[in-house]
Formats: structure tokens, C-alpha cells, sequence
């Protein structure tokens, strides 16, 4: 039996943005992740399995060496951290920003900002650069609330078309980074399956180049 090699993805857009360039590496799901009940599902590789998990947890399972490779938003490795990992290609998917956002022409208040977020490090990292004292308050979701309701001054927050913002009264302001998704690989399974893994970065790379 030959070495299996484990992909990590999420469900939804990435998972949907991810299959045509798998499927140019030749591999395929046997089950639709969105029908199915599975976690981990076969391929039509018997030595490739797919697990899958929520986006966020796609680098702490590869740098655990749960998943050989993943695929995960640049987003959500800023938050991680990335140790542990090579990050060797930019998929060029799911496409983003990470921003600053606030009610419509509200001025910076004075003193500590409150910023309402689920990238809590990003949020600390960019303020910190900046020389800004500000108080973080982590959200797991509907982040635009916060803001309305007076739990926070500004949030950050991924912003793709801007709608939602625009819906609940709040504007992008500052960029903090241009978001898209990366594929990512364990450091000690990029040593021992180098051949297995190599040959699927250099199939995806060229599916990328050739989208």
C-alpha cells in the first residue's frame, strides 16, 4: 500500500474553487461534501483522501501533519500564523480584501479604539504597527453589527463586494491585505512523500497558470 496523501479543505467557495484544479491533477471526489454527511472522503485515488473541517482549522490540522496539504485563505493563515507550514503556491481563488470598516462618514474617535473582530491577532498585529492603543473584541460573526449597536467602533472583517457593509450602514476604510486562497503543506510531509506532493503542487500550479 502505497503512502496515502490527505488534502484539507473546507466546504463552500473554496471547496468549489478548488475541485477544477484538483480535478486537473487528475484527482476527484467519489461524494459531494455538500450532499454527503462524510468528513473524510475517498477519491478516485486510492491513496488520497480529502478531509473536511471548517476553514478555519485548515492550518492546524497541516501543521500537525493531520493533512499532508490544504487549502486555506490567506485571511485565515494571518490569523494562524502560519508556523509549521510552506505556503508554496497562491491558488488565485476566493478572492478579497481584509479592511477596516465603520459607520458611513463617522470620524476616528478620540482615545482607545474599540475594534470588533474574529482576526483578533491581524487586528492586534496592524495596530500595533501603527502605534494605535486600541481594545480587541473577538466576534465569531455578523461582525457589521457591532458598530450599530455600539459595541465597537470599527471592525475587520473580509469584504469582497462591499454589499453587506453598505446594507447595514458601515464603509470599508483602511486595506490591511489582499486575500485569495493559498495552498499550503506540511513541512515534515514535504520531506517524506516529496515526490507525491511535489508532482500535485507542479499539477495545480499549471492549473492555475492555465485558468
Amino acid at each position: 500500500m502505497s503512502e496515502v496523501l490527505t488534502i484539507a479543505l473546507s466546504k463552500g467557495r473554496i471547496f468549489k474553487e478548488t475541485m477544477p484544479l484538483l480535478a486537473h491533477a487528475g484527482i476527484v471526489p467519489k461524494d459531494d461534501p455538500e450532499t454527503s454527511r462524510k468528513l473524510i472522503l475517498d477519491t478516485n485515488h486510492d491513496d488520497v483522501k480529502l478531509v473536511i473541517i471548517r476553514a478555519t482549522d485548515v492550518p492546524t490540522y497541516v501543521q500537525y501533519g493531520a493533512a499532508d496539504i490544504g487549502v486555506a485563505g490567506k485571511d485565515v493563515l494571518l490569523e494562524h500564523g502560519g508556523e509549521g507550514l510552506y505556503e508554496p503556491l497562491d491558488l488565485e481563488i476566493a478572492k478579497c480584501k481584509l479592511m477596516t470598516a465603520g459607520p458611513v462618514g463617522v470620524p476616528e474617535p478620540e482615545g482607545r479604539l474599540r475594534i470588533a473582530t474574529k482576526f483578533v491577532n491581524c487586528a492586534r498585529r496592524y495596530y500595533a504597527e501603527q502605534g494605535k492603543q486600541v481594545e480587541v473584541i473577538k466576534l465569531y460573526g455578523s461582525m457589521e453589527l457591532a458598530p450599530l449597536v455600539g459595541l465597537a467602533d470599527r471592525i475587520i472583517d473580509v469584504v469582497d463586494t462591499g454589499n453587506t457593509l453598505k446594507a447595514n450602514g458601515l464603509e470599508p476604510l483602511e486595506h490591511i491585505a489582499d486575500i485569495s486562497s493559498r495552498l499550503v503543506v506540511n513541512k515534515a510531509s514535504m520531506k517524506m512523500k516529496h515526490a507525491k506532493v511535489k508532482a500535485l503542487i507542479d499539477h495545480i500550479a499549471e492549473a492555475v497558470k492555465n485558468k
